[in-house]
């Protein structure tokens, strides 16, 4: 599984895509450090959003070589 950190710190792993029954829309499974599982629209999981004036990623993709840590 593709690990992601998000923008305020957290790691979490994406589990799946899956499809919004009521438009069709791709929607992003993904689970926390402490085992909860969350879905957000894909556009949104993928995003750019302005923190401190800086325009970073929602979620940023961990590097394979860091993967387990």
């Amino acid at each position: 599984m593709v690990r992601y950190r998000h923008y305020k710190g957290g790691l979490y792993e994406l589990v799946c895509e899956a499809t919004l029954e009521s438009d069709l829309s791709t929607m992003i499974v993904y689970r926390a450090a402490n085992g909860s599982i969350w879905c957000r629209p894909a556009a949104v999981f993928f995003e750019l959003i302005e923190v401190d004036g800086v325009k970073v990623q929602r979620f940023t993709p961990l590097d394979p070589e860091t993967q387990s840590g």
